[in-house]
């Protein structure tokens, strides 16, 4: 039995929608694509980064340096996360940051704490021109000042409910899901 409720709000279609917009954004935002490299956040938003990357290229008829970063190392939680965490790999763009205008990209923004990290070890590396985020889903919820400069699709979620972003390199499909735990069945 299914502890859970789900709820498609975004199919692959409208994934795919919201990256088209967002690669016009991100590229309206950063007046061109001169110096720009985008960074994924692992898991999910380094396949977002991907998308975007290739639906700029598309458009733009350039080819554009990318990378992502593994923030597990710079967790402000990594007592909870246990004694040996499982560090994944980061990959700097092959020109670095250093004067790079930086749209770092995630597939879901919550409390920023990702974000946070993800900046720790961005500015590790060098030092940007400047540093825009890109999200996929805005769920709300922040415990940090860290706000979004370009945004997929905004959702309002209950305290019981999360969202789940699927790629197809991970999860077999493209799309996105609100979770509502049932709390009767748990």
């Amino acid at each position: 039995m299914d502890k859970n409720n789900r709820t498609q709000v975004m199919d692959e279609s409208d994934v795919h929608g919201a990256v088209a917009r967002m690669a016009r954004e991100i590229v309206e935002f950063n007046k061109g694509t001169d110096g720009l490299v985008l960074m994924g956040i692992q898991r999910r938003g380094t396949q977002i980064a991907a998308l975007l990357v290739s639906e700029i290229e598309r458009t733009e008829g350039v080819s554009l340096e990318s990378g992502f970063v593994d923030i597990t190392l710079y967790r402000d939680d990594l007592m909870v996360v246990g004694p040996r965490p499982i560090v994944g790999e980061s990959k700097l763009p092959s020109r670095g940051v250093d004067g790079q205008k930086v749209v770092l990209v995630d597939d879901v923004l919550h409390t920023g704490r990702t974000i946070r990290a993800a900046l720790n070890e961005l500015t590790d590396w060098g030092r940007p021109k400047f540093i825009h985020l890109c999200v996929l889903v805005d769920r709300g919820g922040r415990e940090l000042p860290i706000q979004p400069d370009i945004v997929g699709q905004r959702v309002e979620l209950l305290e019981t409910q999360s969202v789940e972003v699927h790629v197809p390199e991970i999860d077999g499909a493209l799309g996105v899901e609100i979770v509502t735990i049932n709390s009767k069945t748990i």
